[in-house]
């Protein structure tokens, strides 16, 4: 299931300091309050190939099976990629292909996974197991 690596949308967007900008912990809560409502449209933010700026446009579908569940990541030139969820708390792995991925933790509930020239930002539980 998705709830096992992905954390409840519970973030708000908090302001801080006299000037009205944000604060890096408003930005992260936000961030991953962001993550969590594309989610429940089916969507997630990515920068494909190289790309530095992000946007909307790849999809996530879960696949669960009898050894693994898998994230199934659309791209919007109809490629995709499989991410299987780890359970030994490194998040998610490249679950094809010879390209690793790597995790890493951006903000309260946000991973960042790259694979190849390809960057998804997920939400996760990132505080641990309770």
């Amino acid at each position: 299931m998705i709830g096992r690596l992905f954390g409840p949308a519970s973030a708000m967007l908090l302001v801080s300091g006299c000037n009205g900008a944000p604060g890096k912990d408003a930005l992260a809560e936000a961030e991953a309050h962001g993550s969590n409502e594309a989610l429940k449209d089916g969507r997630i933010e990515c920068a494909l190939e190289g790309a530095k700026a992000f946007d909307r446009t790849c999809t996530i579908d879960e696949m669960s099976g009898d050894d693994a569940t898998i994230l199934v990541v659309g791209k919007p030139d109809v490629g995709y990629r499989r991410l299987q969820i780890a359970t030994d708390g490194r998040g998610v792995i490249a679950a094809d292909g010879s390209e690793p991925a790597k995790v890493m933790i951006i903000g309260d509930g946000v991973i960042e996974v790259a694979v190849g020239g390809d960057r998804y930002r997920l939400p996760a539980n990132t505080k641990g197991p309770k």
